[in-house]
């Protein structure tokens, strides 16, 4: 689980942005702690890493984004094992940043 401020430093997607995507995206949901405060999972942060992409280098509009995730995940089902081999690179990666970064 990762906090807004950690989501902030491996995507680079700034906390009022992230907020607005829980608004408009389906299945983005991030859970809350008792505190209030946002926690996100690795396939969170994957979402988001895949819709700064859809935006900000394939030019598409957050509506635009939004369909073609609904079509991602249609599309998913069928690689289903490459994907978890794919997520489970990812959480380990996202890891050693935040590791390699708080040891600084």
């Amino acid at each position: 689980m990762y906090t807004i401020s950690e989501v902030e430093d491996l995507t680079g997607v700034k906390a009022h942005i992230l907020r607005y995507w829980e608004e408009v995206i389906p299945g983005f949901n991030p859970q809350k702690d008792i505190g209030g405060r946002r926690t996100y999972t690795e396939r969170e942060v994957e979402l988001i890493l895949r819709l700064k992409y859809l935006i900000n280098e394939k030019r598409f509009t957050t509506e635009g984004a939004r369909k073609q995730l609904i079509s991602d995940a249609e599309a998913t089902l069928n690689n289903e094992a490459l994907l978890r081999e794919i997520h489970e690179t990812r959480t380990e990666l996202s890891d050693l940043y935040l590791y390699v970064k708080n040891a600084k």
